[in-house]
C-alpha cells in the first residue's frame, strides 16, 4: 500500500546539476522524517541529506553545501537538489520515509552516473 518512488536519475558531466524527486502514497506525509541515502560502487550506504517534519535539515559532510533537500507536503513528495556534481556522486539514490513511531519505507532507488 505504502509506496515511494525517486525519479530524476540521469548521465550529468562533472559540474553539472540534477533533481530527484521521491513521490509518496499510502501514507500520512506530514508526520514522516525523510531522507535520501546513495549507495556508490564499492562504498558502503550513506545518509546524504534528511528533512524532518518541521522542515529542518541536515547533510553529509561531502555534499554539504552543493545539495539541498526539500519537501513539499502538499504533494507528498521530497526532493534534492544536486549542483556541482563529482564523479564521487555517482550511486544509486534511495527515498527513506520514518516516523517517529518507527515505521520506515523505502523507495526502489535511482541511478546518478556523473562521467564526462
Amino acid at each position: 500500500q505504502v509506496q515511494l518512488v525517486e525519479s530524476g536519475g540521469d548521465l550529468v558531466q562533472p559540474g553539472g546539476s540534477l533533481r530527484l524527486s521521491c513521490a509518496a502514497s499510502g501514507l500520512s506525509f506530514n508526520i514522516y522524517a525523510m531522507g535520501w541515502f546513495r549507495q556508490g560502487p564499492g562504498k558502503e550506504r550513506e545518509l546524504v541529506a534528511r528533512i524532518t517534519t518541521g522542515s529542518s535539515t541536515s547533510y553529509a559532510n561531502s555534499v554539504k553545501g552543493r545539495f539541498t533537500i526539500s519537501r513539499d507536503n502538499a504533494k507528498k513528495t521530497v526532493y534534492l537538489q544536486m549542483n556541482s556534481m563529482k564523479p564521487e556522486d555517482t550511486a544509486v539514490y534511495y527515498c527513506n520515509a520514518a516516523s517517529a513511531g518507527r515505521s520506515t519505507y523505502w523507495g526502489q532507488g535511482t541511478q546518478v552516473t556523473v562521467s564526462s
